[in-house]
């Protein structure tokens, strides 16, 4: 096979193409092994005189050849040898590959269709030139799989493609390669594979774009046709900015589905503020209101921590959850430092919550921890958990020291679900928290050492001591504003005649 690079034809067989090919189809009419001889002939001069033209026409006459007389097997066994003739010039190889592409949709069968394609992997097999046609070869092989019912083979095949790798595929169609190993990872459970995969497609991509007026449009398409005129064959086409917006959705879709599978719910919240930064949903009343609840429900479902709370209060000033007043009021009681009795926000919300495929009051059979309804149900509870929490941490605040009996009142538990949840607490380190057994006493102040002691009065004194030199500043600048103005010369001159 030569080197793929372009030299000037020795010799060019354009005329003898123009003879020869003809008088093999009429030949094949009757005897095609004749006719693909007759090509072969005039194929073996122009490869031997670097004439790419000549040797691609002779290429595609004879598989189109073995394509109209219907011999799948000899177009096969033709695609195998004329791809290890010595010297065969790489884009004659590669127009073929792309010609014989074009035949699968018109194989009689699938097991036609299967052995074609079988065919082309084989040629096609560690060849960088030909890497984008073995890909969407062997996405078709794949979808064929699937087809048949058997979905893990379809998932191996198409995932070992290292498709990011690939310098001469369009951007677009590399992310579509990957979303579509990751769905038939997920489909067939291999969840950690899915994360990983996903991982390779980088969220730039999908990112907004301003909207650009006439002129910015026009200067774009014709820096476009320049580039596409300088490039040469072994150069990726040149990539226009195309719509993503229904790749970013298929993937944020994927992203939730594996963050939700791991029940890692401010993931899922972050995913689902990206849809909503979309403009197809921001145009369509009902999604956008579907995806404002999910966003609400996933970031209160959240643990709580710094970057949590943070993202509570920003999606809190968003302007556009007057749509979901009900979830509005939810996140309000959930930003203010005060106490919200689960039983309360049990009989309010629940109903509403609910109604939707999030939430769930209904426990699941045994036997099915995986399903939608045992996920709704947990969701469920993880939100009372989070109500408990809340107060519990408005309990530390305002209380240093606390009785049991009183505690376990405010929160509406009982004495071991108190103590449960105030340790799970103390062990994430959100609130400090000692408990006294024997005196029925919770103490949510923490003890400081002499060394805070002492720094903590250090500070003071030295802002006591600052205000009171601020005083003294302030006292002596009003004395001397009193001397200046105007008479206070002459009232002094006369008290002092007085005084004689």
């Amino acid at each position: 096979m030569s080197d793929g690079a372009l030299f000037k034809p020795e010799r060019d067989y354009t005329k003898e193409a123009d003879k020869v090919i003809p008088e093999a189809q009429e030949l094949a009419k009757h005897d095609i092994q004749k006719a693909i001889d007759k090509i072969l002939v005039l194929e073996k001069q122009a490869r031997q005189s670097s004439d790419l033209a000549s040797t691609s026409r002779s290429l595609v006459a004879i598989v189109t050849i073995c394509k109209e007389a219907g011999d799948w097997s000899l177009l096969n066994e033709q695609v195998l040898l004329l791809s290890k003739k010595h010297g065969q010039l790489k884009q004659a190889i590669t127009k073929m590959v792309q010609v014989v592409m074009g035949f699968l949709d018109d194989a009689p069968n699938v097991d036609v269709k299967l052995s074609t394609i079988e065919a082309l992997r084989t040629v096609t097999e560690g060849k960088i030139f030909v890497e984008v046609e073995r890909a969407r070869v062997t996405r078709m092989l794949s979808d064929i799989k699937k087809s048949q019912g058997n979905l893990k083979e379809a998932a191996d095949i198409l995932c070992e493609l290292q498709v990011e790798t690939f310098g001469s595929m369009a951007r677009r169609e590399k992310t579509e390669f990957i979303l579509q190993q990751v769905e038939l990872c997920v489909e067939k459970g291999d969840f950690t594979q899915a994360g990983i995969l996903s991982r390779k497609i980088g969220t730039k991509f999908f990112a907004r774009k301003p909207k650009k007026t006439p002129e910015q449009i026009e200067a774009d398409r014709k820096a476009r046709e320049e580039a596409e005129k300088k490039r040469s064959p072994d150069d990726p086409p040149t990539e226009k900015e195309d719509d993503v917006t229904d790749l970013k959705l298929k993937y944020y879709e994927q992203q939730i589905t594996l963050a939700k599978q791991e029940d890692k719910y401010l993931e899922v919240c972050k995913h689902y503020r990206q849809v909503l930064d979309t403009e197809s949903v921001e145009e369509n009343p009902e999604q956008l209101r579907a995806v404002l609840q999910r966003v609400v429900y996933f970031i209160l479902l959240a643990p709580y921590d710094n970057e949590q709370s943070d993202l509570l209060h920003r999606i809190q000033q968003d302007s556009r959850l007057s749509q979901v007043s009900e979830e509005a009021a939810l996140l309000k009681l959930f930003t203010v430092h005060e106490l919200m009795r689960w039983p309360m926000v049990d009989e309010q919300f629940g109903p509403h919550l609910c109604s939707t495929d999030i939430f769930s009051k209904t426990k699941p059979a045994t036997g099915a921890p995986s399903s939608e309804e045992a996920k709704a149900y947990s969701r469920y509870v993880a939100l009372r958990n989070r109500v408990i929490e809340h107060n519990v941490r408005v309990v530390a605040k305002y209380y240093t020291r606390i009785t049991f009996p009183r505690l376990t009142a405010l929160l509406d538990l009982s004495e071991e679900e108190t103590e449960k949840y105030i340790s799970d607490l103390v062990c994430k380190k959100t609130v400090y928290a000692r408990i006294d057994r024997p005196a029925r006493i919770v103490n949510f102040e923490m003890k400081r050492g002499p060394d805070e002691v002492l720094d903590e009065w250090s500070g003071s004194m030295k802002s006591l001591l600052g205000l009171l030199e601020r005083v003294g500043h302030l006292m002596q600048k009003e004395e001397m504003m009193a001397r200046i103005q105007p008479g206070a010369s002459e009232k002094a001159g006369r008290a002092g005649v007085r005084a004689r």
